[in-house]
């Protein structure tokens, strides 16, 4: 088809399908090819080229005073023949056609709309970059078509795969699913889709494919019957086809054969549309199907232009008319009869007239409510245009060439197009920009498409969404998933997952040799959590804190301590307030009966200084029940210290005032007397316990206790212990104390069989003897016990030797007093009584 004028553009496109060769090769003149099997939406594609350069000559503001024609090509959807006209359309050695009414010419081609096919496309494309001429794609979506230095020239009006397969990529996220398998052309558009797919997936973390098939270029049925057989047994329920709608007719015809229903398609934009594939047959399978498709578009006035259309038409040419009455037989199903076949014998075939009626038919051809492929047509051809007048409005001297030169129309080179195209910005009657990126790309934006299955049995391709590119370069995807049909009785989206999702308190463990879509969910160890879902690792919980059953959040250890609220504190704390209670009784009973000889015997106030420590030894024994703070941590150990050494000193000192005494009865034994004067007792006992103060202080100032918290004993709790700070202090405090308590053994051992009726130093022999056991006990027993039972240990023992004194000092004396008090009297007491 072609039209004259000032600038002529070239355009390619499939309007037939099928094609032969007499004969094609390098040796001999080629002959011309033929095509057969009409494409009607092909030849409207073409027409819409020739529509666009119609309203461009008929507008006053667009290339005034500028006529543009067209020479336009029917590549038959082969390369061979879109590389023939390429090359015919670049060297001018194409089919010369009537310039005007005195000469014929081939006038130069500035720029070319085409094709349809990335292939076909990246084979003209390598050719007309040599010549720097500009080629628009409407169609070809091929990423690698983005690499500037392979194709310097190239345009599209098409979003790039690349961004296709990042829309899809949004639509996986958006329903979860992350197992899904692949099928492709064995060609440059699936190849490069399937690698720029497999990239972004990956880089995305947003799924895994299952599997990557290829579907074979001829209807090979073994290969097709192999590939059905494993969409059928795998588990992904997703199915994304980048091919052409001749390849899903061959693989529906298998799918149709081996039942393969409950799978949810995804089209790519080269199938989304196809109406051939929208037959009864193959709706069980293919309804519900998702879909990118090109940004639908309005081309007011097209419809209209289409209707002119007619095979008697006196402005068209005479190839012109070959294409229209291809066009006429196939839409009204007839055929027009040559000037020679008049006198032959009539077909079976409806003979043409030329009088029907287009307006009359319900055809796809004049539908204009889905207008795709020739909105992108109609963009190029405005695309070129918009260059060549922006070139042609440049001001010599300000021009972007060398020396600030302009364009010249005269002396147009067509990198000088190139050049002013790649700056192309304008928005067309639908409101949609048109220009171009650094790599010759179009403004990303695709209309996602959803195939419903209407009630009536027939289908319906809805428009559900549309995914674009916003100016941060991220990827925005709208979806009305209330108008979605899901052909699947929950009428919801499928699960398409290999492994299902790892709920919190778990984390993902991979498989062997399998994708990272395939995992095992396994429960977070003991102290560490996840609270996500699908975590890959689990968390460890902070120190003070454990991990709770579920796994997923961590809690507060909890904390343990000899508790006054627990079995054990409760009994040491009653054992502790009934010995402090038991030693004011017998403070009671001794003050009572102060004056009686038994009270007397061996100073009085030693006695009662004695019972007030062991008071003080049960009341110390609290400070270690209870959460340990820094002061009971510092004075437990303290009080403890001073007050069995104030209670052991004056036992001391009581046994020496023993011995002192039956010396004294001896010959020349009274001047022992003189150096155990209450005085010379008070004082001892004063220096002694004053001793033990200053082991105390320094050991508080050097290095004191404080309360810790200790984690090794058990890990899902904290033992709030108080360390003693310096073993060296704690070991001299508890070592004083075993020598005071052994010297006043030693002692009371030896005047144990002293004559008297009532010998205190068998008491205090005994008492000593309880009081050195149980301490020996205690120290292996307290290195042994851990945390809360280390701290019971030691207060077991303060009660257990502070119960042995005081039964064993006072048990005797409250027996007499109480329940003999015939033997309270002086001369029972010094053996004089007789029984």
């Amino acid at each position: 088809m072609h039209k004259f004028g000032d600038v002529i553009l070239g355009g390619l496109f499939g309007v037939n399908f099928y094609t032969t060769f007499s004969e094609l090769s390098f040796t001999s003149e080629p002959k011309d090819p033929i095509c057969k099997g009409f494409d009607i939406l092909g030849f409207r594609q073409a027409q819409t080229m020739a529509f666009a350069v119609d309203e461009i000559n008929r507008n006053s503001k667009l290339l005034p005073n500028i006529s543009l024609g067209y020479s336009l090509y029917d590549s038959c959807v082969k390369l061979g023949i879109s590389f023939r006209a390429a090359l015919s359309m670049t060297s001018g050695r194409g089919e010369p056609f009537q310039l005007n009414e005195s000469c014929y010419g081939n006038p130069p081609v500035l720029g070319i709309v085409g094709d349809s096919s990335s292939t076909r496309t990246i084979a003209i494309s390598s050719i007309v970059s040599l010549y720097n001429l500009p080629l628009v794609s409407y169609f070809a979506t091929c990423s690698c078509l983005s690499d500037r230095r392979r194709f310097p020239s190239f345009f599209r009006t098409i979003p790039s795969d690349a961004f296709q397969v990042r829309a899809m990529i949004q639509i996986l996220r958006r329903f979860g699913w992350t197992w899904v398998g692949m099928l492709i052309s064995d060609d440059d558009y699936g190849l490069h889709a399937a690698r720029s797919f497999q990239s972004d997936l990956a880089q995305s973390g947003g799924g895994c494919l299952a599997y990557l098939e290829t579907l074979p270029r001829k209807n090979y049925q073994t290969e097709y019957e192999r590939i059905v057989g494993i969409m059928k047994k795998s588990i992904a329920r997703v199915v994304i086809v980048f091919a052409h709608e001749t390849h899903m007719l061959n693989l529906m015809q298998e799918v149709l054969k081996q039942n393969a229903t409950g799978l949810q398609w995804m089209a790519s934009e080269a199938w989304t549309a196809a109406t051939v594939l929208h037959t009864p047959s193959y709706m069980p399978f293919l309804a519900g199907t998702l879909g990118i498709a090109i940004r639908r578009g309005e081309i007011p006035g097209l419809r209209d232009f289409l209707l002119r259309i007619h095979p008697n038409n006196d402005t068209l040419s005479s190839q012109d008319n070959n294409l229209v009455k291809q066009f006429w037989e196939n839409i009204f199903q007839c055929k027009f009869v040559s000037p020679g076949m008049e006198g032959e014998e009539p077909t079976k075939e409806k003979v043409c007239t030329g009088n029907e009626v287009l307006r009359n038919m319900d055809t796809e051809f004049l539908d204009m409510s889905n207008l795709r492929p020739e909105y992108n047509v109609y963009k190029a051809v405005y695309a070129l245009a918009h260059a060549l007048h922006d070139m042609l409005q440049c001001v010599p001297g300000s021009g972007p060439f060398k020396d600030l030169s302009c364009a010249n129309l005269e002396r147009l080179e067509t990198w000088q197009l190139v050049h002013y195209l790649q700056m192309v910005n304008f928005t067309t009657h639908f409101g949609d920009q048109v220009s171009f990126d650094e790599n010759g790309d179009a403004l990303p934006i695709y209309d996602v498409m959803n195939w419903m299955w209407l009630p009536e049995g027939s289908m319906e391709v809805q428009n559900v969404g549309e995914v674009k590119e916003l100016a941060s370069k991220t990827d925005d995807l709208i979806l009305d998933e209330d108008k979605i049909f899901w052909n699947f009785e929950s009428k919801k989206p499928p699960k398409s997952v290999c492994s299902e999702s790892c709920p919190p308190g778990t984390r993902m463990a991979r498989r062997k040799s399998e994708p990272v879509c395939c995992f095992d969910c396994i429960p977070c160890s003991e102290g560490k959590m996840s609270n996500e879902t699908d975590s890959t690792e689990c968390t460890s919980c902070p120190e003070d804190f454990w991990s709770n059953p579920q796994r997923d959040h961590c809690v507060p250890k909890s904390m343990e301590f000899l508790s006054y609220l627990e079995p054990l504190g409760i009994s040491l704390t009653t054992a502790s307030l009934s010995g402090a209670l038991l030693c004011t009784i017998v403070i009671g009973v001794f003050t009572y009966h102060r004056t009686t000889p038994v009270v007397r015997a061996n100073n009085s106030e030693l006695s009662f200084l004695i019972l007030l420590s062991l008071k003080l030894c049960f009341l110390c024994s609290l400070l270690f029940i209870g959460h340990p703070r820094l002061w009971t941590c510092q004075l437990r150990h303290a009080a403890f210290g001073i007050s069995f050494v104030l209670c052991v000193s004056c036992i001391l000192v009581k046994t020496m005032v023993v011995l002192a005494v039956f010396r004294a009865t001896k010959p020349g034994g009274g001047s022992s007397l003189k150096w155990f004067g209450s005085m010379q007792q008070r004082g001892t006992v004063v220096f002694l316990t004053l001793i033990q103060a200053a082991i105390c202080t320094t050991w508080l100032v050097s290095s004191s206790p404080t309360p810790h918290k200790n984690t090794e004993y058990h890990n899902d709790k904290i033992i709030v212990e108080c360390v003693v700070g310096s073993t060296v202090g704690f070991g001299v405090l508890l070592g004083y104390i075993g020598l005071l308590a052994i010297l006043s053994f030693l002692l009371a051992f030896l005047a144990r069989n002293l004559p008297d009726n009532f010998n205190e130093a068998k008491f205090i022999t005994f008492s000593m003897l309880v009081f050195c056991a149980v301490w020996i006990a205690f120290i292996p027993a307290y290195i042994n016990s851990p945390g809360k039972y280390a701290d019971a240990v030691e207060v077991f023992a303060i009660l257990a030797s502070s119960f042995g004194l005081l039964a064993a000092l006072f048990g005797p004396k409250c027996y007499i007093i109480l329940l003999k008090p015939e033997k309270n009297t002086k001369k029972a007491i010094m053996g004089r009584v007789k029984n």
